[in-house]
């Protein structure tokens, strides 16, 4: 069978190794790292949380090696913050099934056990420029999944992408010893992502994760717009100051949820990480001095914010995509036509995420606040089948697959149909009564009252 050599040890180069290993290809992984080094001395690239669709390919390469013991993420809670003290709105929906987060310095190190058992290789060695052209000529197929090479080997994609710098300044700390429920939420069989939005600021996510020592944890992920209160990360000198600094931060955008976390610690002394990320898609076709050709995997072929938590789920997404591509072409040729026929194949059925990912950068348009206002008043309970709950619950939904609702969040007609069919009447009674029900929770938080929107057991506390 042909050959394939795949550069860099995350998480989509190695699930795309594990997929051609077993359908016969002959795979060598090339890694900065060896396992030890990724567990010991290694920083999370992220949180890495991964929804059904795309965690299922883990599942069929015999790879979700966590479930049974890490903590699950079953819904999404989110809180709008338009103002200070001002807790706009909630939208609580439940997941289907569970998401998890694993430490991808925990993947990466077992995945390269699991591919050399199998039959697979690992080479641990820098990839030079020069390097990789001696790779690719000794390959029938090389794919690059690291980004240290993508500047300089892809071009942008001016077509598909959408903007031309970083939108937020971004950090991630990670606390164990702390609550994996919302200790507010009414439904406390429920484990959601938690998200805190601030249209003028940025955003807040507190998602499960589980460490590579096996901790259960929440990952805490600052949004920043820059310049704004929440934009504070940037000149971190340990992880001390990164849990210090986060909690500041807490107990000024989101008091309601700072004794949850106050009494977090790192459970390591990497588990933290600062940067900015800018979305970008690039040509997978990169030309080498030699005019030998690689492609991009991943990150390399497509970065996305990591506001929607889709980074992952993409990259899950498209190698099982492109192996499917490398299946049915056999032996290849795997020319620079074949490789972005292959990528036109993902973007053809998976380019909503792109498109949902942006939507969250930018706002929603006025036919998704309708959708939102239609679904306040789901509780997130399991026993709540209202109307309100059914519409919040495909919203959760669409963070599994961002096809199933992206188009229609944009249609005015399409979102006023599902608001119709699941309230069995009049879409416009539905988002009037949910925007009246909003306008009552600002008029208590304007007499100086906390609000008392859906979900919440006991209303969170809004002094800033």
């Amino acid at each position: 069978m042909a050959r394939v050599a795949i550069i860099g040890a995350g998480q989509a180069g190695l699930l795309a190794a594990h997929d051609l290993l077993r359908h016969g290809y002959d795979v060598t992984v090339y890694s900065d790292k060896t396992p030890e080094q990724f567990l010991a001395d290694a920083r999370p690239t992220g949180n890495a949380s991964r929804y059904d669709m795309a965690l299922d390919y883990e599942r069929q390469l015999g790879l979700a090696h966590w479930e049974r013991e890490a903590p699950i993420a079953n819904g999404i809670f989110a809180t709008i913050v338009p103002a200070p003290e001002v807790q706009l709105l909630t939208t609580i929906g439940r997941m289907s099934k569970p998401s998890y987060a694993i430490d991808v310095r925990l993947q990466s190190a077992r995945w390269m056990e699991d591919l050399e058992e199998r039959g697979g290789r690992v080479s641990i060695e820098n990839v030079s420029f020069e390097r990789l052209d001696e790779i690719a000529a000794e390959n029938d197929l090389t794919l690059v999944a690291v980004g240290k090479q993508a500047s300089r080997l892809f071009a942008r994609d001016d077509r598909r992408s959408t903007y031309p710098e970083p939108q937020r300044n971004v950090a991630l700390v990670n606390l164990t010893g702390v609550s994996q429920s919302v200790p507010y939420a009414a439904a406390q069989d429920l484990f959601p992502i938690k998200v805190n939005i601030y249209p003028e600021w940025g955003e807040a996510f507190w998602i499960p994760w589980f460490s590579k020592d096996g901790l259960h944890c929440r990952s805490l992920v600052f949004s920043a717009k820059p310049g704004g209160p929440i934009d504070r990360f940037g000149s971190l000198a340990d992880g001390a100051e990164a849990v210090a600094t986060a909690l500041e931060v807490i107990r000024e955008i989101a008091p309601w949820d700072y004794d949850w976390f106050k009494d977090g610690e790192l459970p390591d002394e990497n588990a933290w990480l600062v940067g900015r990320v800018l979305p970008i898609v690039r040509d997978v076709v990169g030309t080498l001095p030699s005019g030998r050709q690689v492609m991009a995997l991943g990150d390399t072929a497509q970065t996305l914010d990591p506001i929607g938590g889709q980074g992952a789920n993409n990259g899950n997404k498209m190698a099982r995509s492109f192996v499917e591509s490398v299946v049915e072409a056999g032996e290849g040729p795997f020319d620079a036509e074949w490789m972005r026929g292959a990528f036109d194949r993902f973007w053809a059925r998976h380019h909503d995420i792109d498109v949902w990912n942006n939507m969250l950068l930018d706002g929603p348009p006025p036919s998704g606040v309708d959708y939102l206002m239609a679904a306040y008043g789901a509780t997130g309970r399991s026993d709540d089948d209202s109307p309100q709950q059914r519409l919040a619950d495909a919203w959760a939904e669409n963070w599994n697959d961002p096809a199933e609702l992206t188009e229609d969040f944009f249609d005015p007609e399409r979102v006023r149909a599902r608001i119709a069919a699941a309230f069995g009447g009049s879409a416009e009674a539905a988002i009037m009564h949910g925007k009246l029900e909003v306008s009552r929770q600002q008029l208590r938080q304007q007499t100086g009252l906390a609000p008392k929107h859906p979900g919440p057991s006991v209303p969170p506390t809004t002094s800033f």
